[in-house]
C-alpha cells in the first residue's frame, strides 16, 4: 500500500515492512533480498495486521523486476520514495514513516548490495527515537501497545522478550522462510511513486565498487557442532597419508615441494 494509505478494516496492528533489491550469489541478478523476503512472510502472519511495504531507491527496470517479487507475496502495492543513486535514504524513510505512524517496522539485517554495512535499522532507530530488537525469529502476541517476540541466539536457542511499541526489528535467516513469489500478483501489483528530496552520502559517492573475487580454497576445514570438537580436531596428530618428510634437502627443493604441494591443493594456479 502507498504511504499514508488508511488500515485494513479491523486491523489492529499498523506494520511496515523495508524492503531492498537482493543480488543473486550466482549470476548476481536482481531480486528480493532473503532477509527482506522473510520479513515480509513474518508480518503477513501476524493476526490483524495491516502490512504496508515502503523502499527508497531508483526506480528503473532492474529494481522494478526485483520489487515485484514481493508484490508475488500477495501485496498489493509497494511505496517507493524515488532517491538518486548515492542518496542517503535514512532523512527520506524517516519523514515516511513518521507520516504513516507504524507501530511496527520489520527489516532485514544486511542488504544484499551497496554498502550492505547493516547500519540502517540503527540509523533509523536513532532517528525515530524507537528501542530496536535484532535476530527477530518470531512474534507470539500483540496486545495493549506492547508485543512478545522470541529473539534467535546462537546454537538455536530462543530469549522471550516483551517489547513497548513502537519498535524497529530486524529479521535474519533464523526466521521461517518466505513464501515463493507468484507471476500473477506480481505483475498486477502497483508501485506506488512518491519523491522526497535527496541528501547526497559524499563518503559513500567517492567509493569504488568492484566484483568480490574468490577466496583461495582453505588446506583444511574443520566442521563440528562445538568448540570442544574443534580443539581436539585441532590439536589432533595428522594421519600419514600421501605427504613426505624432507630431511637434508637445499632450500630450492624445498620451496619446489611447497610450491608443488600449494598447487595440487588449489591454492595456487
Amino acid at each position: 500500500m502507498p504511504p499514508n494509505a488508511p488500515a485494513q478494516r479491523g486491523a489492529s496492528l499498523n506494520v511496515a515492512v523495508l524492503v531492498s533489491i537482493g543480488r543473486h550469489p550466482l549470476t548476481a541478478r536482481a531480486r528480493r533480498a532473503d532477509q527482506d523476503a522473510r520479513a515480509v512472510e513474518m508480518a503477513l502472519s501476524l493476526e490483524n495486521a495491516s502490512v504496508r511495504l515502503l523502499h527508497a531507491g531508483q526506480h528503473e527496470s532492474e529494481q522494478e523486476e526485483a520489487l515485484r517479487g514481493y508484490l508475488g507475496m500477495g501485496i498489493d502495492h509497494i511505496g517507493l520514495i524515488e532517491q538518486d543513486e548515492h542518496a542517503d535514504v535514512i532523512p527520506a524513510l524517516t519523514q515516511a514513516l513518521r507520516d504513516d505512524a507504524p507501530q511496527l517496522i520489520l527489516t532485514g539485517s544486511r542488504a544484499e548490495t551497496g554498502e550492505a554495512s547493516g547500519l540502517l535499522p540503527y540509523q533509523l532507530a536513532e532517528a525515530l527515537g524507537w528501542p530496536i530488537i535484532t535476530s527477530l525469529a518470531a512474534v507470539e502476541k500483540v496486545e495493549q501497545g506492547t508485543a512478545v517476540v522470541l529473539q534467535a541466539l546462537p546454537r538455536g536457542k530462543r530469549r522471550r522478550l516483551r517489547i513497548r511499541l513502537p519498535a524497529i526489528a530486524t529479521i535474519d535467516t533464523s526466521a521461517p522462510a518466505a513464501r515463493q513469489s507468484a507471476f500473477g500478483p506480481a505483475r498486477r501489483g502497483e508501485l506506488s511513486l512518491s519523491e522526497a528530496q535527496s541528501e547526497m552520502d559524499e563518503t559513500l559517492a567517492g567509493w569504488q565498487f568492484h566484483p568480490a573475487r574468490k577466496r583461495p580454497k582453505r588446506l583444511k576445514i574443520v566442521k563440528s557442532s562445538s568448540a570442544r570438537d574443534r580443539f581436539k580436531a585441532a590439536a589432533a596428530k595428522a594421519d600419514g597419508g600421501g605427504g613426505q618428510t624432507l630431511t637434508d634437502v637445499t632450500p630450492e627443493q624445498g620451496a619446489e615441494a611447497i610450491f608443488k604441494l600449494l598447487k595440487e591443493e588449489g591454492v595456487l594456479r
